[in-house]
């Protein structure tokens, strides 16, 4: 079965429902191909225990629609995943977008035809004028590669692959790979009813606590009421949030009232924490501060003094990897039931039928594994796809030393391709909302106005190398690539280049590069007059 449109889109969660409703407004032809039985992206898939945002609700949202945004009643301060989905799906049924979805169909590649686009799916094929991708930045889930897993007699789970009616772990020998922002959520609600759980840790983390609450009725109508102006700190801001940065110099600050700053901060947790003082990721004496207090609280929190300083981070700065918030993610280890394995000293040598065995020969028997161990971030979706150019030249090919683009938004031989929140885009460091509205509209612009002009499009090799060099600029003026091991690097998955991903130069100055790029006519793009047929 072969099938036609102006635009296809590739995936259904936010990037892709939204895309879908703003190219309908502006009367473009579009259908949205989804692996899944059902609307919600990484949130369809991420339904692990304590899966839950680290952006608050009130602006973990879209903002394209005033109705949407006073109708919708969020619960908490932090939503949690079966709240953040039936959001996404209250979206696609309110906007009347399942029509254009096709569900349970997975895209299997996609070349250029002259001047289509074919995409081939498991349930037939497409063929479109204009590719757009919305597969999300972490849904590539990372499985590592442990000799005898295959033997493994109990049953084993990657959070990103969660089992859509649950694991149920109760009074069971549960074991948890990673602790990242993943394995923080979820230890502890796997605690609660897990007969014994050892945690095994390579890389001990920062984390802050969220103080996740209902949201009171009063303080989200105050939300409401103030959308216009909270928009607007979001569209100014670098991470898309609707706070700034404190202009504090904490390096000023006698002791006391550096410690009560930050104490401040820890009690109103959450992500405000790295805003609390300016320069956390660019001065590392800055950074020392914020670091050297977190280490502190660990050594508060956790009983055992050898626990605690297994679990005290000492190889990378507080927030150059993703920072995460969390709910009693370190009292977790005072319970009695919990075990923490540090297998950076004693490395997991194997699975074996009826647990895991490190180096040094200690085996930890176990009915359930769980893999927290993240994903093949920002470029491995877009890889899975089978992409292959204009010359037949596959992305992967094209991606051998490092993914590539230009502003995140297109990739150079790749004409009519579009990519919502790509690599070398803002990303995974911002607020993705934000991101992927200002991707969305900025991609249908260009869309419409390829059309309008009868011209097709692809970035120059020399505008993607101008931007690769800005985003390596953009990031060494950080700290961020000073985490060796942080997945915006790649590092976590085995041979993959090391390339710093996502762009660390602000979301708002990147949103002002996108604009002038437009309002110049899209200088970095080759754009072509289409053949017209006789």
């Amino acid at each position: 079965m072969s099938n036609d449109a102006e635009v296809v889109v590739i995936g259904a969660g936010f990037a892709g429902l939204y895309m879908l409703h703003r190219l309908r407004s502006l009367g473009v032809g579009a259908h949205v191909l989804e692996a899944a039985d059902g609307v919600g992206g990484t949130w369809h898939a991420n339904r692990y225990p304590g899966a839950r945002c680290d952006s608050e609700s009130y602006y973990y949202c879209y903002s394209f629609s005033p109705e949407l945004e006073q109708e919708w009643a969020w619960t908490e301060r932090y939503p949690g995943q079966a709240e953040i989905l039936s959001y996404l799906e209250h979206v696609a049924d309110r906007f009347d977008l399942r029509r254009d979805i096709s569900f349970s169909t997975r895209v299997t590649g996609a070349h250029r035809d002259g001047e289509r686009w074919v995409v081939e799916t498991d349930r037939g094929t497409w063929t479109c004028r204009f590719l757009v991708t919305a597969v999300g930045c972490l849904s590539s889930a990372n499985v590592p590669d442990i000799p005898g897993l295959e033997t493994f007699t109990g049953e084993w789970h990657h959070t990103g692959r969660w089992p859509a009616d649950g694991v149920d772990v109760t009074g069971r020998r549960v074991g948890v790979v990673g602790t990242g922002s993943t394995g923080i959520q979820a230890i502890p609600v796997l605690a609660e009813s897990a007969g014994h759980l050892t945690v095994f840790q390579r890389t001990a983390n920062f984390s802050i606590p969220a103080r996740n609450a209902p949201l009171p009725p009063e303080e989200a109508a105050a939300y409401k009421d103030d959308y216009a102006a909270i928009r607007e700190v979001q569209q100014a801001s670098t991470n898309g949030h609707p706070f700034v940065v404190s202009e504090v110099d904490v390096l000023a600050l006698p002791d006391d009232e550096r410690r009560d700053l930050f104490e401040r901060a820890w009690e109103r947790g959450g992500l405000r924490f790295r805003a609390a003082v300016r320069d956390v990721l660019t001065d590392e004496a800055v950074n020392d501060t914020a670091s050297d207090f977190l280490r502190a609280k660990i050594h508060e929190i956790v009983d055992d003094p050898a626990t605690a300083e297994t679990l005290t981070p000492r190889d990378h700065p507080f927030a150059t990897k993703r920072p995460p918030i969390d709910t009693d993610y370190f009292a977790t280890y005072n319970r009695p039931h919990v075990s923490l394995v540090d297998v950076r000293a004693d490395p997991i040598a194997a699975i074996t039928p009826d647990g895991v065995r490190l180096a040094s020969g200690a085996e930890h028997p176990l009915d359930v594994l769980v893999f927290a161990t993240g994903f093949d971030a920002l470029s491995g979706p877009l890889l899975r796809l089978g992409l292959r150019g204009a010359d037949g030249q596959e992305l992967a090919d094209a991606w051998a030393e490092g993914a590539a683009t230009y502003l995140g938004l297109g990739i150079a031989g790749f004409p009519n391709l579009f990519t919502i929140t790509g690599p070398g885009s803002p990303s995974v460091l911002t607020n993705m909302p934000t991101s992927i509205e200002q991707h969305v509209d900025w991609i249908a612009d260009l869309v419409v106005h390829l059309r309008d002009a009868d011209l097709d499009a692809e970035p120059t090799p020399e505008a993607q190398e101008r931007w690769a060099e800005h985003v390596r600029e953009a990031a060494d003026a950080t700290l961020l690539p000073r985490a060796a091991s942080s997945w915006y690097l790649g590092a976590n998955v085995p041979g993959k280049p090391r390339v710093f991903l996502p762009y660390a130069g602000g979301f708002a100055r990147y949103r002002r590069i996108c604009d002038a790029e437009a309002e110049a006519g899209y200088p970095g793009f080759a754009l072509r007059a289409r053949r017209r047929a006789a």
